[in-house]
């Protein structure tokens, strides 16, 4: 049996983790964390909301974070004093932040994820092959769409998939991402990446890489209709990462694509 704590636990992914847990054979939910604030301090959700992943570590053998940025290091480092694997699907995570958790990653099995989906890696793959095949002649834009609710622009997944197209080109994001555009703002540059997002209404998840040629266009697109698509994904991510070794892992790894 593999015994997991789900940080975060009272968020929409959440609540769709400790779900799909139920329904699963090998592995049991044996903690359930929130930020101290929460309403849902103390309810039993199969086990009772805690504060504190530190205070309940020891039972568990996986700890999966959408929590915050604050929370999922937070995490890491609890997980790097008590050898306890790791999974982050929080978003919006520094550079500072994603580099602390890679040195911890030498102590403890780390998988970092900007989406957990099997279609969105599929997609990801998907684009590197398109972006190698059409080159610089075909320009690239990525729209995501999300949830009003969303506290974080662009997507996670909108900057990976446009880090695989930027390393196709042999490029850093830092130096071909445009964020949106306003004003008089000159003709387009050869090798940018138009990055735009949407925020709307009860959208779970969509993202859409365009690559614009002369005379014809190429969409490659994923929509997420439930957050059952996730949720699932890191099911398989803990059965992956509970067998894992020291290291810093992804979804492909996962999916072997």
């Amino acid at each position: 049996m593999i015994n997991v704590i789900v940080n975060g636990a009272c968020g929409k992914m959440g609540k769709r983790i400790i779900a799909l847990l139920s329904m699963q054979k090998d592995l049991a939910l044996c903690g359930a964390v929130e930020i101290s604030s929460h309403s849902d301090i103390g309810k039993d959700v199969g086990v009772k909301v805690t504060s504190s992943v530190k205070d309940i570590i020891k039972d568990a053998d996986v700890v999966v974070d959408f929590s915050s940025a604050e929370g999922a290091l937070a995490s890491a480092g609890v997980c790097a004093k008590h050898k306890k694997a790791l999974i982050i699907g929080t978003t919006g995570l520094s550079v500072e932040a994603l580099s602390e958790i890679k040195s911890i990653s030498r102590i403890v099995p780390c998988l970092v994820s900007s989406n957990m989906s099997v279609g969105i890696n599929l997609l990801s793959r998907l684009v590197e092959q398109a972006s190698s095949i059409l080159g610089d002649e075909y320009d690239v834009e990525i729209i995501e769409a999300h949830h009003r609710f969303k506290k974080d622009a662009p997507s996670g997944t909108a900057k990976t998939l446009a880090e695989v197209i930027s390393k196709v080109k042999g490029k850093q994001l830092k130096d071909t991402a445009v964020y949106g555009r306003e004003g008089l703002v000159g003709e387009r540059k050869q090798n940018e990446i138009g990055i735009h997002a949407v925020r709307a209404g009860d959208i779970v998840g969509e993202h859409t890489v365009i690559f614009a040629g002369t005379g014809e266009r190429i969409e490659l697109k994923h929509i997420a209709s439930t957050r059952d698509t996730f949720a699932q994904g890191v099911i398989k991510a803990i059965k992956f990462i509970s067998t894992q070794r020291a290291g810093l892992y992804d979804m492909k790894d996962v999916l072997g694509v």
